[in-house]
């Protein structure tokens, strides 16, 4: 259950995808509950950042510094190569501090069992549970916590949670597969790269034309369009609308997608879920009944902001259908893009991540769901000497009209730019 927010005990867990340290601390910044990250082995995003045993154990320590819980993906399809180096690691993660462990793999599950009972075990999505029985299947077996197929809807999530009393946790927001589950061997046909094994080439978002195999070096578009279509490419999950019916639905955790994205893509979406499930909790606390509730225009403002493949319910309400497609390009063009992240806060010194300009316009993500609007007047780099533009990766003081206040170590700055 939630452990920032102030206003009621019944908001799930904000848990936050994260590929590296950075991501951590942003994650940590903007409100979430628990993060999930993984280690250099046994995890399904093998070309994130990742962490040595050195950083998960400087990871977790960080996060319950500040009260955040940390899980530990393990989630491989194991292949007998993989056991005899499992037992060492999750005995590494147990004493290291771990808060669970993120498993699909019937195997690793039971080797967990074994050597690391005290540990909690999530099951992962790709584990596939999709009815009420699959998840007393999975309860047998020491599992605390399910993170649901997100191929249900709300009735069926409803469904398992009157069928069970553990913990239920639900994908709200990031990248589709569009193999169920993520089971998916088109990455290992096409590249060699595994999927199941956390190193998928993502040919999901690939550009497909067909050959006949007659006319080689013919290409054929799927559909008329002079680049091809990308078939497979579903855009991305975002059900924060419906946060208020996951709530009422009796949910325990809410995750976003993303060990892979930026940091600014991290804060900014960690930040939006932040203050909606707190909205949420506030609304509870004042007497009214979650499932009655809409979220302010405010909070759908803010995404528009946020980098995406376009946005699909996905089965949550009905079966997805080619609307849930982005079929003409790998993703939307971004309006928005990060533009800093702030290192110290007076004098304000930021480290760009987009190219930044006297006079440019950018928004300061804060503690409410309006940001900050404000004018770049001025820029210095570290040692002072004053520039009028700040290329990506530099450390830059800054000073804006009118003067931002209350600024805080690790936020966030953004601006908007123009359709290339």
């Amino acid at each position: 259950m939630s452990q920032t927010s102030r206003f009621s005990p019944t908001l799930p867990e904000l848990l936050a995808p994260v590929g590296s340290f950075e991501k951590l601390i942003t994650a940590i910044h903007y409100g979430a509950d628990a993060v999930y990250l993984g280690g250099k082995a046994f995890s399904l995003r093998a070309r994130a950042g990742n962490f040595d045993e050195l950083g998960l154990r400087r990871a977790i320590s960080y996060a319950h510094e500040h009260g955040v819980k940390v899980y530990i993906t393990v989630n491989i399809f194991a292949h007998n190569r993989d056991i005899d180096d499992l037992t060492p690691y999750l005995t590494m993660l147990r004493d290291a501090g771990a808060d669970g462990i993120i498993v699909s793999d019937p195997g690793i599950l039971d080797l967990a069992r074994q050597h690391v009972p005290d540990l909690p075990l999530h099951l992962s999505t790709q584990a596939n549970v999709t009815n009420r029985a699959s998840a007393r299947f999975w309860i047998k077996q020491g599992v605390s916590r399910l993170n649901l197929a997100r191929e249900l809807g709300l009735e069926e999530i409803r469904a398992i949670r009157k069928a069970t009393e553990a913990e239920l946790e639900v994908f709200v927001h990031g990248a589709l597969c569009i193999s169920y589950s993520g089971r998916c061997m088109l990455s290992n046909y096409f590249t060699g790269r595994n999927a199941n094994l956390g190193d998928c080439a993502h040919p999901c978002r690939y550009s497909y034309a067909v050959v006949e195999e007659k006319r080689p070096g013919q290409y054929f578009p799927v559909e008329e369009d002079q680049r091809g279509t990308y078939i497979f490419n579903s855009k991305d999950l975002c059900l924060l609308k419906q946060l208020p019916l996951l709530v009422d639905a009796g949910v325990n955790a809410v995750k976003i997608e993303g060990r892979m994205k930026s940091a600014g893509y991290v804060g900014a979406v960690v930040r939006l879920y932040r203050l909606a499930l707190d909205w949420i909790g506030e609304q509870i606390f004042l007497g009214k009944a979650a499932v009655s509730l809409s979220l302010p225009e405010t909070f759908h403002n803010e995404l528009s902001k946020i980098g995406t493949r376009g946005q699909t319910e996905n089965f949550f309400r009905a079966r997805p259908s080619s609307e849930d497609m982005l079929y003409d390009r790998m993703r939307i063009e971004q309006s928005w893009v990060p533009v800093g992240i702030v290192r110290q806060a007076d004098p304000l010194l930021i480290e760009t991540r987009h190219v930044l300009r006297i006079g440019d316009q950018v928004e300061y993500l804060g503690r409410t769901i309006e940001p900050d609007l404000v004018t770049v007047s001025a820029m210095a780099s570290a040692d002072g000497t004053a520039i009028d533009r700040a290329n990506p990766g530099q450390q830059v003081l800054l000073h804006t009209k009118p003067t931002l206040d209350q600024v805080e170590m690790h936020a966030l700055l953004r601006k908007r730019i123009e359709p290339s």
